[in-house]
């Protein structure tokens, strides 16, 4: 069984050796060809709606209600400035940001969704909450628990530098 749907489009080491069994494969390899089938897929759905999953996963990042400090959404999301701040300029171009200043911090501002920003926000909750029960019919409790057991650990040993950064002691 292929880990990759989109086999053809992208290459890696592993692609020219069918051979070799998916307990064979490195786990850098399955996160990443996993990550990529399940963001084509997101953009495929976002495209219908003239979006991308940039866009909804900002949306989902942006409190409904009170909006998000723009400081807060880039650590929220895991993302660079630079990057974050391009995704926003689109977002609030097609109408569905807006930036108002920050009450508690003169020099900040708050992020906030337009009704249109909502509506959007629904459509990608909903997508996603789809893409969470499809998986959940497929995947046993155990099995998903042990992927979220896994997943924290080499989180926990990305983010805190347990990898190439080991003491020699």
């Amino acid at each position: 069984m292929p880990l990759l749907c989109m086999h053809n489009k992208i290459s890696y080491i592993w692609e020219n050796q069918p051979n070799i069994k998916m307990k064979d494969k490195t786990i850098d390899y399955i996160l990443r060809t996993t990550w990529l089938a399940v963001q084509k897929m997101y953009n495929e759905e976002a495209a219908k709606f003239d979006s991308t999953m940039a866009t909804g996963f900002t949306l989902l990042s942006i409190d409904p209600e009170k909006g998000t400090p723009s400081t807060a959404l880039g650590p929220k999301m895991g993302m660079e400035a630079t990057s974050l701040s391009r995704i926003l300029k689109s977002m609030e171009i097609k109408g569905l940001i807006n930036r108002k200043p920050n009450p508690e911090d003169g020099r900040g501002v708050i992020i906030s969704l337009t009704e249109n920003g909502r509506e959007k926000r629904d459509y990608s909750k909903e997508k996603v909450l789809l893409f969470n029960e499809a998986i959940k019919k497929n995947v046993s409790e155990e099995q998903l628990k042990h992927f979220y057991e896994v997943s924290e650990v080499i989180n926990d040993m990305v983010c805190n530098k347990k990898i190439y950064n080991q003491s020699n002691s």
